[in-house]
């Protein structure tokens, strides 16, 4: 998949044509993916490429002026996913208050106007240019090429929207995160050298650097796998302060992969979360925490249904 990065450079330009659907798209979930698949019926249809036009940045983050924000996935995860879905390019917004700033027309002279757009698709609640003032109806009809509005992917308790997927992942809700988003809720991060406590214990862990990014599940133990290129292994996944052996300040992200020996210090993995098994306690001997790791070990072996 190319990526472009635009700013309001008047030489940043790209003339491939292509299809595009354009968003923040936080965890491109069931809902974002009616987009690219729109976007990518327009493609074979017009004969051009499909491509996401996003943000390099959360837009709340010019606009209300916030230095960090948690998301469900990271930057890169985004356009992973995009990539996923068949997506060919990704047009990647360089977002600044100039930009911000932007009257809607002049957004869309200066930003879109850069890219050969033979069509273009959008949420029913995407807007765009300063204060917002700009919507999908005004582009509509702002525009010489055709642009499809989608509407709101619903399920039975009603739309599917980044904040609800958000509650359910800090709930520790992750059947109801997945439904929502098509996939597991996951972390991406590189192993890193840890305490070497679980090995002592029977049960040796990857412990997996956390992006600032991530929004956090609740703490506790769940069942998943570690994905390590392309391959899916069940794992013992524990997320939270390690309070009975040596307390961590800030979370930290242990995973047991089942009959899995190799070295994957330096690695970048994944940990998707598939179920939430128990919250985190602190033992007062380490033979009570050795025998609920057996106990948690057994639980998530019938979860996830290993032998």
């Amino acid at each position: 998949m190319d990526r472009i990065v635009l700013d309001l450079n008047p030489n940043c330009e790209y003339k491939k044509p292509i299809a595009a659907c354009i968003g923040y798209f936080d965890g491109l979930h069931l809902g974002h993916l009616e987009l690219i698949k729109k976007a990518k019926e327009y493609a074979k249809e017009m004969n051009c490429l499909s491509a996401l036009i996003t943000f390099d940045q959360d837009p709340l983050q010019i606009l209300k002026k916030e230095k960090h924000m948690q998301h469900i996935v990271t930057f890169e995860q985004r356009l992973a996913i995009a990539k996923k879905n068949g997506i060919d390019v990704a047009i990647i917004l360089h977002f600044t208050e100039e930009m911000a700033s932007l009257e809607p027309n002049v957004f869309l002279e200066k930003v879109l106007g850069q890219l050969n757009i033979k069509a273009l698709v959008c949420g029913f609640d995407f807007h765009y240019g300063r204060f917002g003032k700009g919507n999908a109806i005004s582009l509509q009809k702002e525009v010489d090429y055709p642009v499809s509005i989608i509407d709101a992917v619903s399920d039975e308790i009603g739309k599917i929207s980044s904040t609800r997927i958000r509650e359910s992942v800090e709930r520790g809700e992750m059947e109801s995160a997945k439904r929502m988003l098509g996939y597991p809720f996951t972390i991406m991060g590189k192993v890193i050298r840890g305490f070497h406590q679980g090995t002592g214990m029977g049960y040796p862990t990857a412990n997996v650097e956390i992006d600032e990014e991530y929004i956090l599940p609740k703490l506790g133990v769940y069942a998943g796998y570690c994905c390590i290129e392309g391959k899916q292994y069940p794992s013992m996944i524990n997320l939270g302060h390690n309070p009975t052996i040596k307390y961590r300040e800030k979370p930290s992200l242990e995973v047991h992969i089942f009959d899995f020996e190799n070295d994957l210090y330096g690695r970048v993995i994944d940990v998707e979360f598939i179920a939430f098994i128990r919250e985190e306690k602190k033992f007062n001997r380490k033979e009570e925490l050795m025998q609920q790791l057996d106990k948690d070990n057994q639980k998530i072996r019938q979860v996830l249904h290993v032998e």
